[in-house]
Parts: structure tokens; C-alpha cells; sequence
């Protein structure tokens, strides 16, 4: 292990926008709303077949793609010092609490309508004060127990803003390691000594632990995102070994899928396919990919709010006419284009324009600040 901080193989950033990572991004979106979406269905997917109970897999895909995609992103300007800590951390979380915010609110709203109308939601003990609170706060995931429900996904990004803060330091550190082994050794073992101890101290699984502890099953997989990120700095693997491993990767993740619910390894696939893929060049950028990519985190923060009105009003509909099967799955289904549609809209009205007004709020300070250095 030597000290290499300012120089490294390959330059950071990003390796382009529009190809097969951003493709995957958009998929493991879509495949977290079918996991929660399955459990309103007229007969519950994941007793269907198991692999529909599966879905937590792809919330543990971001979290190694944000490790990633961060290291990338951002690790040079760590380096050279152009992002300040307190800098970093706040446009980290400007990213994802204005979005937090408006989703809770509109449910609030919601959830009092229903309630001077005379009707409760569907699962009435998810709409707690406390909850609403901490999520508000963003601090349902930091081990304290009570801010379950509402947007619940949002477990996810209050455990990535104490990953976000703790990155610039983590970044210090993983770039001094200059071998790929000890770079994927250490990641590896992140992810499998923090399962270990999860067994021992929680008597759960570091994927299957509550809610509450969201920090503690987010922080090993982001450092292991972190780790891959360097080991792509540094150039490894080559082009050709990076596709045969993404390749090999994902039909390993396929098969252990039929064969039932190994997470460990399943996650140890999905790190190599977020290393395979994050090395390889986008030589033909796609448009549609990459506002699919964009599209990603609109879908994840809303899907929680679309299915609170969808499954609501589905609801209020079964109990006062009887639905056929057919006609019962059928409306089920819509709920998924239903939650690309709310995304959509959510993205281009809300989201675009928020983070427009902030992003111009910032410019100024950032140019107060260079004018300083």
C-alpha cells in the first residue's frame, strides 16, 4: 500500500452517460417498484414465485452504484480540494431532500383528505406523526425505531447522506491503495464481515436487517461501490476482461436467482457487474437510456406516493362493486405505467426546476469562493 493522491492511471469521471449502466440503473428503479408494488396485487407476487420477493436486490444495487458512481464522479475534486466537505455534503443534500420533502408533503395531504372524507388509507398504521417526522428529517435510517411507512423506500437516502459524508474521507483513503486486488479484497470484505457481524449482533442478515438500521446495511455495499470506483481509476480490468466479467456476472446473478435466495453471492454478482460495466466505454450513447437514468431517481422517490393513491383508490373501488379477476389484475398492472407517468411529470415540474433554482443559488457562492482560492 503506497500514498497515491494526486496521480492515478485513469482520469476520473464518469466514462459517459447513455450506455449499459445507465440502462441498468433505470431497470433496478422499475424492478424496486414491481417488488413493492407486488404486494397489492389481487394475490401477492412473491407467493407467485419467489424471485418477485427479491427486489431489495436492486435498492442494494444503487447503494454500490452510488459508491461508484461518486468515486467517479467527485474523486479528483476531493483530491485537489476544489470541493470542500461542507460543500460536498450540501449539494449531496440538496439532491435528495427537496424531493423528500414535496413527495411527504403531497402525502400528508393525501392522507388528511382521506381522513375529513371518512376514509383511511390501506395500511393505516403507516402514516404515524412520528414516521412523518422523521422522514422529514431524514433520519429513519440512522437506528433509531419509529420512521417506518409513508415514503418508506426513502430508508435508502437517509442512510447515503451519512454515507455522502463520510465519502470524502473514505476517498482519502481508498486512493492511496494502488492494487486492484487489495482495492477489491478490501471492498469484498467490507460487505462480508459486516454480514458476518449483522448474524451475530442482529440475528439478521446485513440485507434483511430493519429499516432503522438502513446506515448500517448502506455503509459496507457504498464502500464497496467506493473500492471499484478506484480500481476502474486505476484502469482494471482491461476492456476486454471488463465486458467478459460484467457478461459472466450477470448470467451468475440469473442463475442463482432460479436457484433461490443466496443473497451473499448474488451481491458479490452485482458488485462485479457495476465494476464490468462502469469500465467499459460508452462508445454509442443513448438519449433514451440516459433520461431513463435521470428518470431513475423520480421514479424511486414518487412510486411510494403513486401506489398511496393508486392501491387507495383500488381499494375504495373493490369494496363498493365486485371486480372480476381479470378486470382486478388488470387494474393492478396500470399501476405500473401509472409510476412512470407520476415520475415524469414529477421530473420535468418539480424536480428539474428545484434543483435548476438551487444549482443558480449555489453559482454565486461557488464563484465567491474560487475568487478567494
Amino acid at each position: 500500500m503506497t500514498r497515491d493522491s494526486s496521480h492515478s492511471v485513469a482520469h476520473s469521471g464518469e466514462s459517459g452517460r447513455g450506455g449499459a449502466l445507465d440502462a441498468l440503473r433505470f431497470a433496478a428503479a422499475l424492478l424496486i417498484v414491481l417488488y413493492h408494488f407486488g404486494a397489492e396485487a389481487p394475490v401477492v407476487l412473491a407467493d407467485l414465485h419467489p424471485v418477485f420477493g427479491r427486489g431489495y436486490l436492486a435498492t442494494d444495487f444503487f447503494l454500490i452504484l452510488s459508491g461508484f458512481v461518486l468515486g467517479r464522479a467527485y474523486g479528483g475534486q476531493i483530491l485537489s480540494g476544489r470541493v470542500s466537505l461542507f460543500g460536498f455534503v450540501m449539494k449531496r443534500l440538496t439532491r435528495l431532500w427537496p424531493a423528500q420533502l414535496i413527495v411527504l408533503a403531497v402525502m400528508g395531504l393525501v392522507v388528511l383528505v382521506a381522513k375529513m372524507a371518512g376514509d383511511q388509507p390501506v395500511h393505516p398504521a403507516n402514516f404515524t406523526p412520528l414516521a412523518f417526522l422523521m422522514q422529514a428529517l431524514m433520519v429513519q435510517a440512522w437506528g433509531v425505531a419509529g420512521g417506518a411507512g409513508w415514503n418508506h423506500p426513502s430508508w435508502s437516502l437517509s442512510a447515503l447522506l451519512v454515507c455522502y459524508a463520510a465519502f470524502p474521507l473514505i476517498w482519502r483513503r481508498v486512493s492511496r491503495l494502488t492494487s486492484p486486488a487489495a482495492l477489491l479484497a478490501l471492498g469484498l470484505t467490507a460487505m462480508m464481515g459486516a454480514d458476518l457481524i449483522c448474524r451475530v449482533v442482529f440475528h439478521h442478515t446485513l440485507y434483511d436487517l430493519d429499516f432503522s438500521l438502513g446506515v448500517v446495511r448502506a455503509a459496507p455495499l457504498f464502500l464497496l461501490g467506493v473500492c471499484i470506483a478506484r480500481m476502474v481509476e486505476l484502469g482494471a480490468p482491461s476492456v476486454a476482461m471488463a465486458r467478459l466479467l460484467a457478461a459472466l456476472a450477470f448470467v451468475a446473478f440469473l442463475m442463482l436467482q432460479i436457484a433461490g435466495r443466496v443473497d451473499l453471492p448474488s451481491l458479490v454478482c452485482i458488485a462485479v457487474i457495476v465494476w464490468g460495466l462502469g469500465r467499459l466505454p460508452v462508445r454509442h450513447p443513448s438519449a433514451l437510456v440516459e433520461q431513463g437514468a435521470k428518470l431513475s431517481f423520480a421514479l424511486f422517490v414518487t412510486h411510494a406516493l403513486t401506489g398511496l393513491l393508486w392501491f387507495g383508490a383500488l381499494e375504495t373501488l373493490a369494496r363498493r362493486v365486485a371486480l372480476a379477476p381479470w378486470l382486478h389484475w388488470g387494474l393492478w398492472a396500470l399501476s405500473l405505467p401509472a409510476a412512470l407517468v407520476v415520475a415524469a411529470l414529477f421530473h420535468r415540474f418539480v424536480d428539474e426546476p428545484v434543483q435548476g433554482w438551487l444549482a443558480k443559488r449555489r453559482a454565486p457562492r461557488c464563484t465567491e469562493a474560487s475568487a478567494a482560492a
